[in-house]
């Protein structure tokens, strides 16, 4: 059955869920539409480099497609939608990808006399921190995400999920304390 964009747009998500596990493309783009933003930047904090997060976002729509006829709660949407993200780039973080060793050796220093935008200081200093380390962090403090969350998304013993994401905070607030000292000056 065909449905207007019209009528889509006004949709539920929940309804549009449903339609498109009957196969409904065009609820499917509805739900593309409302979540694209959200898991690009999910995916930009993740691997710090904008073109690769539009690769894995699409390759995370791509996955959505062909497998959410298993999503048994219409309502589990969005946290179903963050797993697969999420294990996406895991797969991609474990494949042989010739250029993050390239990456590892590139000058990651964080200056900010250059920079004019906190997210693009924000972005650069994420990506000096390492793959888990990283990841661990924006789950945390960009999705809210719990440590026992995390653990069962990742894998990751609770342990080192904290160790990470203590050591991540305390590197981007020592890359980033140039805002600290400019704040503390204002006042």
């Amino acid at each position: 059955m065909r449905y207007s964009k019209d009528l889509l747009a006004k949709s539920p998500e929940s309804v549009l869920v449903g339609l498109s596990r009957t196969g409904n493309s065009s609820a499917f783009a509805e739900l593309v539409t409302r979540r694209q933003t959200w898991i690009r930047n999910l995916m930009r904090r993740c691997c710090g480099d904008s073109t690769l997060a539009d690769d894995l976002s699409q390759q995370v729509f791509m996955q959505a497609w062909r497998s959410i006829r298993q999503l048994h709660d219409n309502e589990r949407f969005a946290p179903w939608l963050k797993r697969l993200a999420i294990n996406m780039w895991l797969q991609h973080k474990r494949r042989n990808d010739p250029l993050r060793a390239a990456d590892e050796h590139t000058d990651t220093s964080t200056s900010h006399k250059d920079q004019t935008s906190v997210g693009m200081d924000l972005d650069r200093a994420l990506a000096t921190l390492a793959d888990e380390a990283r990841l661990c962090v924006v789950l945390s403090y960009h999705e809210r995400m719990t440590h026992a969350e995390i653990e069962s998304l990742t894998g990751l013993p609770l342990g080192t999920i904290k160790s990470h994401i203590r050591r991540g905070t305390k590197k981007l607030q020592e890359a980033l304390s140039a805002y600290a000292e400019t704040a503390e000056e204002m006042q």
